[in-house]
């Protein structure tokens, strides 16, 4: 089965460049524009080994997402990367105690995106 990190922004334009970033690391991306769709993919049943999520979303926010996840067995163990453009400097502490591993303030570089990837992989792999 194939291993895929889950994108979910609203953002196309910011949902290309972490896609390009999630291929040109050997990932499989599967993307999503907004937390509906988001919250299908996971139930898709596909294998998803880690997942970046926006904060600020349609229909589902990346936070209330996050929460779901931890709280359904099928998807807890899968580690989240939390992003957002919110400059609230409560923004980190919220989507970190929402179930999130890590968090990314917009704008971020490509280098800064792919060091947490590697650091969200890694902690999939560690929890097993």
């Amino acid at each position: 089965m194939e291993d895929f990190v889950l994108i979910a922004d609203d953002d196309p334009a910011l949902l290309k460049l972490v896609l390009t970033v999630v291929e040109g690391e050997g990932f499989i991306p599967a993307t999503a524009k907004d937390g509906k769709e988001a919250y299908a993919a996971l139930k898709s049943g596909a294998n998803i080994l880690a997942a970046i999520i926006d904060i600020n979303m349609p229909y589902i926010d990346g936070n209330d997402l996050v929460k779901f996840m931890k709280r359904d067995e099928r998807f807890a163990k899968i580690p989240v990367l939390i992003m957002t453009a919110d400059r609230d400097p409560r923004a980190s502490s919220k989507a970190l105690a929402s179930g999130a591993v890590a968090f990314l303030p917009k704008p971020f570089t490509n280098a800064q995106l792919r060091t947490a990837l590697r650091t969200l992989v890694g902690k999939r792999a560690s929890s097993g």
